[in-house]
């Protein structure tokens, strides 16, 4: 009987690192040209997006607003006729050759006007048993606030998440983060910034 043949060990690939601080500089300046050019990139597909969009609507209405008539349509001649298609009554679906119309109940639900009012007649009638509900939780703000204590507590430990190392070209603002775990696509590039670097440049 053979033995399993062990795995090769993967090799991680080779980190670029700059061997100087002027090496440094220049990968940052590279860091904020590339970042530019996500953000006109990112920029780009927004647009497109939004001009495919505006084209689908435009293709679509025709075809909505002709579903809405013959819905409305239907929904007409059967409401007029309900007793023929429903045997007085007796069932709530009709099948025609080529579907079937059906009469639905919606789903009961509760309506309140002023939640703080509700909750004090419930109280007030000693119902809070049966139509109040407490969650229970955990708040963590308030540990970080008193650590002392509340590592007095079995199983709660507070530490760091852990150092990001954070790169911030001056010519663009943006942020491009790196943790021991992995490269994380830079913090501060949601839209709105990057149209706020656009407009800088």
């Amino acid at each position: 009987m053979t033995g399993r043949k062990k795995q090769a060990p993967v090799k991680s690939a080779a980190i670029w690192a700059p061997v100087n601080a002027d090496e440094a500089d220049t990968a940052i300046a590279e860091i904020g040209e590339l970042q530019r050019r996500r953000t006109i990139i990112e920029t780009d597909l927004n647009e497109a997006l939004a001009a495919l969009k505006t084209v689908a609507e435009k293709e679509a209405a025709p075809v909505n607003a002709r579903l809405k008539e013959l819905t409305e349509g239907v929904h007409a001649f059967c409401a007029a006729n309900r007793d023929a298609l429903t045997d007085d009554g007796a069932t709530k679906t009709h099948k025609f050759g080529n579907g079937e119309v059906s009469w639905r109940m919606r789903p009961p639900k509760v309506s309140i006007r002023d939640n703080a009012i509700v909750i004090a007649s419930i109280k007030a009638l000693r119902l809070a048993g049966e139509f109040l509900r407490i969650k229970e939780e955990i708040d963590k703000e308030a540990m970080l606030k008193n650590p002392e204590l509340a590592l007095t507590i079995p199983r709660v430990s507070i530490g760091s998440a852990g150092e990001d190392f954070v790169i911030k070209p001056f010519s663009t603002e943006l942020e491009e983060v790196s943790r021991a775990n992995g490269y994380m696509v830079g913090i501060g590039v949601a839209l709105q910034d990057c149209q706020k670097s656009c407009s800088r440049r």
